[in-house]
């Protein structure tokens, strides 16, 4: 009979499915108080604007789910500080034990990191002028398995408000070519203007990192799945 021996009906796509592989990314989202940080998470996980958000306490993240391509599933914690949290350290880092514990406060924050924006408020320069001050804290606190910082893209934010007197594109590149960021992206959570996309880089550059430094993953990472993956947009030409 034609197909005996083959095995039961029904089982052959299931055995055929391809091996996927799942990646869970932690990625920080760090900057200045105000410069829109949890409204670049709404609306990168939730595709909403508020121009009032209630205060969090503590620290907080979301959870996005990415079908990257037909064989790798990308789960991204996208972890948000409050701004309680920082109104309540910001004020005491003046001092020596303010600087102690707003440093062991962040390392707790960045532990297992594997990727960062670094925002600031594209119409507030003193937003811009700090940026470094966070990008050193967590170059001192999270590596890349060979001790290199992980990826760090910064974000320029709310361009739907940027005035004129400010960094060029090219003093953009050369800002970040400097200081060791990966890229940059203008961005704004209010007009929807390039959060996909720059998300969409850092996680190429934390995949690019994931198989120039692979971790032994047990064989509750690996996962079987039939759903085509999701469209994707692409990449920003901005950075």
């Amino acid at each position: 009979m034609a197909g005996e021996g083959f095995g039961h009906p029904g089982t052959t796509a299931a055995a055929t499915a391809p091996e996927t592989r799942e990646h869970l990314f932690k990625v920080l989202v760090i900057g200045e108080l105000g410069v829109g940080k949890t409204s670049i998470i709404k609306r990168y996980v939730h595709q909403l604007f508020s121009q009032h958000y209630r205060a969090t306490i503590g620290v907080d993240f979301a959870l996005k789910v990415l079908n990257w391509d037909s064989r790798t599933l990308v789960r991204l914690q996208l972890w948000d500080i409050a701004e309680s949290f920082f109104q309540t350290y910001s004020g005491c880092k003046s001092s020596l034990v303010g600087q102690e514990r707003f440093g062991n406060m962040t390392r707790v924050y960045y532990k297992e990191a594997l990727g960062a924006f670094v925002v600031f408020d594209i119409s507030r320069s003193s937003t811009f002028e700090a940026v470094l001050k966070w990008k050193s804290d967590l170059d001192s606190k999270v590596h890349l398995p060979n001790g290199s910082p992980i990826p760090a893209v910064l974000l320029a934010n709310k361009c739907d408000q940027k005035k004129d007197g400010g960094q060029s594109p090219s003093q953009m590149d050369q800002f970040c070519k400097e200081h060791g960021f990966t890229g940059w992206f203008e961005t704004s959570a209010k007009d929807n203007i390039n959060i996909d996309e720059a998300t969409r880089f850092l996680v190429e550059n934390i995949l690019a990192n994931q198989q120039s430094f692979p971790v032994e993953e047990n064989d509750m990472d690996k996962i079987k799945l039939t759903d085509e993956p999701l469209a994707t947009k692409p990449r920003s030409q901005c950075c």
